[in-house]
């Protein structure tokens, strides 16, 4: 070989040297990105660990804060409200009532056609209307007159069969107001602040049935507002109408609650109250609840401080539909800010609740092979493009920590109810035990469970009910059983019409 060939084939063995070096550089230089992002996920993981001694924590401190909460007033983080509502629905109902259901820009009207037997709904009629915008920060009298007169129209389309049904020509009506109140009496109680972008000031302080009544007679309406409920109870309600074993209620959905019943003796703070079966209807607001067994991480503390309530509804912010996504969007954003293993950092990533928890849970159970949904949600929603597919997966990772964590934190709160009330196996908590609950440890116990974050969310609600089977044990297990309730809040309502109009208001 000459020497310009020579000098050629050394030239051009530099030149490859160079190029293997380069793509070796880029090679290990993903492979750091890579290892940043997944360092992310592990470390959110590990963090978020709720192996079963840490969920039988969360369940003592659950029935424990119970305890100090129906002890004394401001006891607990758990308000455990009293709900005057002394017996539930057993079968007997029979007739046709009526419900009306506030909530957040809707509300909704049912009349319920009852059998007089247990689980027998003949009928049930619903409509549902939005509430006017400029309602919601007019007066009371002009909201509830709204709501009076679509009753009216409803009421008003009542068959021959229904009519045939009422005995009497004046109508019961169930309420479910979905907003804070502190409760007199089944049929009473005091509105204590506006949610949900209502601002209506002349009625903090009011009797809210008192307003509704008023607004009933305003429109001619012959009605009785029989029973004030939240949704929970009435979830509680229907849920004991179906099966007399259910002794509490849940509610998964945008936000989370729960109540149960309790005995009269447990309720300390309620002595001198007259409950007509030994017991009362607590509605726990379990939101707030908190302890430092719950594995809070960096993300949960930052997405509290961000929020309109800091310091307020922990237990909500880590299990319910609200935030589950949002908590999903954070760790991307975390992981966009260490590596560019997603592209530059696009606007929409960095806007709060732009994930909502249904997108979230599309991108979880993505069952194709190149997780498509995955890829169109994260460029649709978060504005992420050209994902490749082992990020794809990585997202979905991301998905099933969330979830799962949340999933078995909140059937350790349900495990902390029946606890509480002696049906867990232990006996109980102090104040909270029966010589009956004590010799009947393997007692049948259903809870009713509301709420599309566990009726739509599959791996939810797989996650939530393993947990409930290894918190209790292959010997308990058995004996407890979550059970879907549909429209309990609605529904629930006109039940607790018919079962307080036979039997009068006990408040």
């Amino acid at each position: 070989m000459g020497k310009v060939g020579f000098g050629v084939a050394a030239a051009a063995a530099v030149v490859a040297c160079a190029v293997a070096a380069a793509v070796v550089g880029r090679r290990v230089k993903s492979r750091r990105k890579w290892r940043k992002v997944v360092g992310v996920l592990w470390e959110f993981e590990e963090n978020c660990g709720t192996k079963v001694s840490r969920l039988k924590q969360v369940v003592d401190a659950m029935a424990v804060e119970m305890h100090a909460g129906l002890a004394s007033e401001g006891g607990s983080k758990l308000k455990m409200l009293l709900t005057f509502v002394d017996h539930l629905p057993n079968g007997t109902e029979r007739g046709v009532y009526y419900a009306l259901h506030l909530g957040g820009t809707n509300f909704r009207v049912l009349r319920v056609h009852l059998g007089g037997r247990r689980s027998s709904i003949i009928r049930h009629d619903v409509e549902r209307k939005p509430i006017p915008e400029h309602l919601m920060t007019s007066t009371i009298e002009d909201l509830f007159d709204f709501i009076a007169e679509s009753l009216k129209e409803f009421v008003e389309k009542e068959t021959d069969e229904d009519s045939d049904t009422l005995s009497v020509t004046r109508r019961e009506l169930g309420f479910t107001f979905s907003f804070p109140v502190k409760q007199t009496s089944v049929s009473s109680g005091v509105l204590m602040k506006w949610t949900k972008g209502f601002t209506i000031r002349d009625m903090i302080g009011k009797d809210v049935c008192d307003c509704l009544q008023q607004a009933l007679s305003r429109q001619g309406l012959d009605m009785h507002v029989t029973s004030l409920v939240n949704d929970t109870v009435g979830t509680l309600a229907l849920g004991h109408y179906n099966d007399e074993d259910t002794v509490a209620a849940v509610i998964f959905g945008t936000g989370t609650n729960a109540c149960y019943f309790e005995r009269a003796d447990a309720i300390i703070k309620c002595q001198g109250l007259a409950m007509s079966s030994g017991g009362m209807v607590v509605n726990m607001e379990w939101g707030n609840f908190w302890s430092s067994h719950l594995p809070r991480t960096s993300y949960d503390i930052e997405l509290d401080s961000d929020s309109p309530n800091p310091n307020d509804q922990g237990f909500e912010k880590m299990i319910s539909g609200m935030y589950l996504g949002e908590i999903v969007r954070r760790i991307i954003l975390r992981m966009s800010q260490e590596s560019d293993v997603f592209g530059p950092i696009s606007s929409s990533l960095l806007r709060p609740f732009v994930l909502r928890t249904p997108m979230m849970s599309t991108m979880h159970e993505d069952e194709s092979p190149d997780l498509s949904e995955v890829a169109r949600i994260l460029e649709d929603v978060l504005g992420i493009r050209d994902v490749p597919l082992k990020v794809r997966k990585l997202i979905v990772n991301i998905c099933d920590v969330v979830t799962r964590r949340a999933a078995r934190l909140a059937a350790a709160g349900i495990i902390g109810i029946l606890k509480k009330i002696g049906r867990d196996g232990s006996g109980g908590v102090a104040g909270g035990r029966s010589k009956a609950q004590s010799s009947n440890k393997l007692r049948r116990t259903v809870v009713a469970v509301e709420g599309g974050l566990y009726s739509n969310y599959r791996m939810f609600r797989e996650y939530l009910n393993e947990a409930v089977a290894e918190i209790l044990g292959d010997e308990l297990a058995p004996f407890v059983e979550l059970k879907v309730t549909e429209d309990g809040s609605g529904i629930g309502a006109a039940l607790l019409a018919a079962s307080y109009s036979s039997v009068g208001d006990r408040g």
